[in-house]
């Protein structure tokens, strides 16, 4: 009986550590890298970013992503630092990616487990498996936010520089190799406060106009602040 080539799992269920290495893995394993990727929002949805610290085989870092996203919700947040994850692998030609987050719902959803309900969340779910097809090799894996800490920090950095925050040494906040966190398909829905003399709800904080909600506010555009 002729023998057939087997399919690769892309979707890995277990975590990196527990998987047996054969031999045809640990001579590929020169090939893999590893993305700790986190996103969150100050809000839900608020200002929000994503982080991703890439590493080598060896664990040395080759690259700190990091994109503040606007006002997003937490989950698109984390879906955009895996995505950001995913094309650092394959703009540098890297054939294998394990990748490590602490969003549960979205390592769950890319491992087939949990269902993407959400219409806001299937493109980039969708993004993110024709990306996955592309690699050699992919895992997925969850770890608990202790374990993250820097991808935590860079998603922090990027809320900040949209906020305008300073860095915690005072000055303002580094800004990492800029990726493109998200596909074209996946823009924001039509802000349907866009029309002139509409009210909107928001505050103030640091002399910053943050607008509760999805609405955004077109370039160029007078605020009127009443205080309530």
């Amino acid at each position: 009986m002729p023998h057939r080539p087997t399919t690769p799992n892309l979707f890995a269920e277990a975590p990196i550590a527990s998987r047996p290495q054969t031999k045809d893995s640990a001579r590929d394993s020169k090939d893999w890298i590893s993305a700790h990727c986190d996103g969150g929002a100050r809000g839900n949805p608020g200002p929000a970013g994503f982080g991703a610290l890439i590493q080598d085989a060896n664990g040395m870092v080759i690259a700190e992503l990091s994109e503040f996203l606007g006002i997003r919700t937490n989950n698109y947040a984390e879906y955009s630092g895996l995505l950001a994850s995913l094309q650092y692998a394959l703009d540098h030609h890297h054939p294998r990616l394990r990748v490590v987050s602490d969003s549960e719902l979205m390592v769950k959803q890319i491992q087939g487990k949990y269902k993407v309900n959400s219409p806001d969340l299937r493109p980039l779910w969708q993004e993110a498996r024709n990306r996955i097809a592309k690699l050699e090799g992919f895992e997925i894996s969850h770890a608990l936010r202790h374990k993250n800490k820097d991808a935590d920090r860079l998603a922090n950095e990027a809320m900040d520089r949209g906020m305008k925050r300073p860095h915690a040494s005072g000055q303002p906040a580094p800004a990492p190799l800029k990726a493109t966190p998200y596909p074209t398909q996946s823009e924001a829905p039509p802000n349907p406060y866009a029309k002139a003399d509409t009210m909107l709800r928001g505050f103030t904080k640091d002399g910053v106009v943050h607008i509760l909600g999805n609405a955004t506010l077109p370039d160029g555009v007078f605020v009127k602040i009443i205080r309530e």
